[in-house]
């Protein structure tokens, strides 16, 4: 299951208290101050494992406290400092803070780390406050307290591909063939209920990405439907590929309909989504007759904002036709 945001507490440690307290040594009857610092409070960090999928453990556990650091000692000793936080996120997780919203950190790549809470200082011990006036004070700071926070954990997958397309255009279908991906597949709508991620082995040991976004419908950025939940994951995609279903098209007045109402949906939704380069594809072209086949070539689609005009492709998953070539056109993207 994919748990994709996420609210916590987190909570640096308190610096320790400063130390009063004076030699005691035979022969030495009037020793000086020697109260050592309090030791610094631990931090909160946040960092980035590509070992992780989702923020599921964030269900379980929602405070993250940092230790405190130690009190310090006699004999001009500092307090150890208290032990550091760190809490592991999946690669593409945004650090909000909750409360304004306000983006704190992005972590994209695998060991990327943010301070979140900073620990408070220790307090100054004694022997700190000497001076020839004042040669035994009785003084010593306590502790700085730590940082308490609400923060809010996002996460948007990291592919390079992303297929769009209404329910049942055949995305699941599509990521089962060209890669290792098994996602779940029936003929009713938002079968897929959660973004699967799958891994292309391309020619020559390379590799890409490509995630299969769950349907959207007309008024997706409005929350209908599976509503925006998902709509973030297609942000940092490097190419979109749209799935139309052609075995639909020939009953639709329209025939441009279903991709109007996703570039709609994308539109309204991040107007920068639709500057991505895109493929057009015409799914399940093996349950149309050649005549209707070669109607689908008669639909012209714009050019729209991005810089690459869209390449228009028919494609079966059950047959595997074309699939090798779209997977030659989606490197020929990436690769520009």
């Amino acid at each position: 299951m994919l748990i994709d945001s996420a609210k916590i507490t987190i909570k640096s440690g308190d610096g320790g208290r400063g130390c009063i307290s004076f030699r005691r040594e035979k022969y030495v009857p009037k020793g000086g101050p020697n109260g050592g610092d309090g030791g610094k409070g631990g931090d909160v960090l946040f960092k980035a494992d590509n070992s992780l999928a989702t923020l599921i453990d964030f269900r379980y556990r929602r405070t993250y406290r940092a230790q405190n650091g130690s009190h310090g000692l006699g004999g001009d000793k500092t307090g150890k400092s208290g032990q550091d936080t760190v809490i592991l996120v999946p690669c593409g997780s945004m650090i909000k803070d909750a409360v304004s919203g306000y983006i704190l950190a992005d972590l994209i790549e695998n060991g990327d780390s943010y301070l979140a809470a900073k620990g408070g200082k220790g307090g100054r011990g004694n022997a700190r406050f000497a001076t020839s006036t004042n040669q035994a004070p009785r003084i010593a700071e306590p502790g700085i307290k730590g940082e308490e926070k609400e923060i809010e954990l996002e996460l948007k997958l990291i592919a390079d591909v992303g297929l769009v397309g209404l329910p049942n255009a055949g995305k699941s279908t599509l990521i089962s063939k060209i890669s290792a991906a098994k996602p779940k597949i029936a003929d009713y709508p938002f079968t897929t209920l959660q973004p699967n991620l799958g891994i292309v082995r391309y020619k020559d040991y390379q590799s890409f990405v490509v995630a299969d976004i769950p349907g959207l419908i007309e008024g997706a950025h409005t929350g209908k439907g599976l509503g925006i939940r998902f709509l973030k994951h297609i942000e940092r995609t490097k190419v979109l590929v749209f799935l139309l279903d052609a075995t639909l098209i020939p009953y639709k007045k329209n025939k441009k309909e279903d991709y109007e109402i996703l570039v709609n949906e994308l539109e309204s939704y991040d107007k920068k989504l639709l500057e991505k380069p895109r493929m057009i594809c015409f799914s399940k072209i093996d349950g149309l007759t050649p005549e209707q086949i070669k109607d689908l070539a008669k639909i012209k689609f714009p050019k729209g904002k991005s810089k690459v005009k869209a390449l228009v492709m028919n494609i079966s998953s059950v047959t595997g036709e074309n699939l090798p070539k779209l997977l030659d056109e989606i490197w020929i993207l990436l690769r520009q």
